[in-house]
């Protein structure tokens, strides 16, 4: 199955020069705990709700501070035209739960969670990615 068949399209995303507070209030408003960050049609970033919390709360930065100060940089993201067990195994091998998923032209198109692939795909898949995401570490540890 290709992630195009698995992948949530309708993607909400915030902006570098957003507030925290605004992040927080989008992903309060789907019931998300991540968001993609974009700049004139380019991704940019991510934030998750765990960024907010180590490295802006926990760093003593205020509700004004900028999408731009706390989000990783640093994309992971997968293309839609790419295998959905493939993606899995990578997405345990790098430790995410979720990734953007963007077109040949590095177009913004959906993000596939491990939810999407265990509703729409593979269940031993979907449960091997997790159990590689779930082991201690990793290079998205927040306090590496």
């Amino acid at each position: 199955m290709l992630v195009s068949q698995a992948m949530t399209r309708d993607v909400r995303v915030a902006n570098p020069d957003e507030t925290i507070q605004q992040a927080a209030r989008m992903m309060a408003s789907l019931d998300a705990g991540a968001l993609p960050v974009g700049d004139q049609d380019r991704l940019v970033g991510m934030i998750t709700d765990r960024d907010i919390a180590i490295r802006a709360v926990a760093e003593g930065k205020g509700p004004d501070a900028k999408v731009r100060d706390v989000m990783t940089a640093e994309v992971k993201y997968c293309f839609s035209d790419q295998d959905v067990d493939e993606v899995s195994r990578n997405m345990g091998d790098i430790q995410v739960r979720r990734l953007p998923v963007v077109d040949r032209d590095k177009r913004l198109v959906g993000i596939l969670s491990l939810g999407d692939v265990a509703m729409k795909g593979d269940d031993v898949t979907a449960g091997e990615a997790l159990s590689a995401i779930s082991q201690p570490g990793g290079a998205h540890n927040q306090t590496a």
